[in-house]
């Protein structure tokens, strides 16, 4: 293991109707020794009370994914889509050459809570675009994101895949990365790795390095990035 996030650690940012942790250095935060691994550059935990959320603000060459854990998020911008994003869904909004949206809790009074992912592209200018879809567990690693689309998933311009991993209790994976780079988000539950013990909110990045073994302790769920070795 290169990199340990612990989430106690994170960067935080609240403002009333926004809490946010933030994985990576991100606004206001800045830690030049979490600037991000490989492509991915931010992780931020968000939780918009009800009523609440982002107002239109703009983007660009940006692969920009949600995660929705708890509640929806209603998502609106200037290429037309206006859609819901309930629990479990997964959002890539490809930003392109330039594009306008805004995110706001689908509820007006119960909270949401979700991921913001963001994943610097391999081509930039070109077309904006939007996909979301509700993507079930197949096994312990289920593919949410990837460079083709393959198996219903969403295709991101970039060559990384992330994926949902879920295991039961006393269930054990190795994540190889050989050359290429990797992360691990924790969204649930406790497991280790070796004497390093890990849970909801802690991350594990691999740089150059083989593989991660991650033993659960109790049922979990995490995401796992896979990466190239460097962002091109």
């Amino acid at each position: 293991m290169d990199y340990i996030r612990l989430a106690d650690d994170r960067g935080r940012a609240n403002f009333g109707w926004l809490d946010s942790r933030h994985t990576f250095s991100f606004g206001h935060y800045h830690d030049a020794k979490h600037m991000g691994i490989s492509a991915l550059r931010v992780i931020n935990d968000d939780r918009v009370r009800g009523g609440a959320g982002f107002d239109t603000h703009g983007h660009r060459d940006m692969e920009i994914i949600s995660y929705v854990l708890d509640g929806a998020l209603q998502h609106k911008d200037s290429t037309g889509n206006e859609f819901i994003i309930p629990a479990g869904d997964v959002q890539l909004m490809s930003a392109g050459s330039g594009i306008m949206h805004s995110e706001y809790n689908a509820s007006a009074n119960d909270p949401v809570h979700f991921l913001q992912i963001w994943i610097q592209p391999n081509i930039r200018g070109v077309k904006p675009g939007y996909q979301q879809a509700t993507i079930k567990q197949h096994g312990k690693l289920t593919a949410l994101v990837t460079p083709d689309g393959r198996d219903g998933s969403l295709s991101i311009r970039q060559d990384a895949t992330l994926s949902r991993l879920a295991l039961q209790a006393g269930e054990s994976i190795e994540l190889y990365v050989g050359s290429r780079s990797g992360y691990l988000h924790m969204l649930s539950g406790q497991a280790h790795s070796g004497q390093q013990r890990l849970q909801g909110g802690d991350g594990v990045g691999l740089v150059r390095s083989d593989a991660l073994v991650l033993q659960a302790d109790t049922d979990l769920q995490a995401l796992w990035f896979d990466l190239p070795e460097q962002a091109s």
